[in-house]
């Protein structure tokens, strides 16, 4: 791997009012995430509709004989855990002919970058069927280096199958502070078997979901029409080149992937977890920026 700076790869594709906007949707969640809790504690007050019921001190609350609530100090940084999959499918290709880990990993990437800007630390949690790794929060440039790297070691080819349980399961009992959880994966997760571990992750954290879109095996390239050679990395299966880019096979594949991102979108949608789909590196800043935004609109 070339010896680049991958948080100046991501600088370079930004302009100072996408960074500025993108800050300032960041410091939403930290308001969201940290309102009456923190480390530190305060003081007491009476209980007001719409606190947390988990904050109400029962012993005062019963000498008193009215709810009675713990107040702290709020943290000013916050953490922010990268949720990432990095099972086999993640090496196929994406709408934008890139690789979907080359996709995924610039959205770790400006993350990383967005957080190590203001100071917050961002932790790791990285697995597939048969490896989860872990990377403790840091905030340091030389830290977040190391977090990227790691996890763009872990996409290939021959990488175990996807198991986006196993990370979030380790995520949902490794990080008990609340967090901001970004969760990167492809566009057929979650799917319903990963429904119990989101709805509990999203009742402790905010949790946001980077879904990267996959390439038709039958779409064709160009006003010429070229056809690529699509490789399925879960079972190797080739399509006939003359298949590719018939009408009749086209729109069939497309009304599968389209009832397929209907069923997705509408668990998200039960479960309260914000999501974008993302189909290039030339989409990651301005769909990231998009969730950041449609989050802090579902929060006020």
């Amino acid at each position: 791997m070339p010896d680049v700076s991958r948080l100046a790869q991501v600088r370079a594709r930004l302009d100072l009012p996408v960074v500025r906007r993108a800050a300032g949707l960041l410091e939403g969640h930290h308001r969201s995430v940290y309102k009456g809790h923190g480390q530190d504690f305060d003081d007491l007050h009476l209980y007001a509709p719409g606190e947390d019921v988990g904050d109400i001190d029962w012993k005062s609350s019963a000498r008193a004989g009215i709810p009675i609530v713990r107040r702290f100090v709020r943290a000013s940084n916050v953490n922010l855990v990268l949720v990432v999959d990095t099972g086999r499918s993640m090496a196929a290709a994406a709408p934008s002919g890139e690789t979907k880990a080359e996709v995924a990993s610039l959205c770790c990437a400006l993350v990383a970058y967005l957080a190590r800007d203001r100071g917050d630390r961002v932790a790791l949690v990285a697995g597939d069927a048969d490896r989860v790794v872990q990377l403790p929060p840091r905030a340091s440039t030389r830290d977040l280096e190391v977090l990227l790297r790691t996890v763009d070691r872990l996409w290939h080819p021959g990488a175990p199958a996807s198991d986006l349980g196993r990370p979030l399961d380790r995520a949902l009992t490794a990080f008990r502070r609340r967090s901001l959880v970004v969760v990167v994966t492809d566009e057929a997760r979650p799917d319903a078997g990963h429904a119990t571990l989101l709805r509990s992750l999203r009742v402790r954290h905010e949790v946001l979901l980077v879904r990267v879109a996959d390439l038709s095996p039958v779409a064709v390239d160009g006003a010429g029409g070229a056809r690529r050679e699509v490789a399925d990395v879960d079972g190797g299966l080739r399509l006939p080149p003359f298949l590719r880019g018939r009408a009749a096979l086209v729109q069939a594949a497309a009304d599968a992937v389209s009832r397929r991102r209907a069923e997705v979108a509408q668990r998200l949608t039960d479960l309260r977890v914000e999501s974008v789909l993302v189909a290039g590196t030339d989409d990651v800043v301005p769909r990231l920026v998009e969730l950041l935004g449609r989050s802090a609109r579902a929060r006020r």
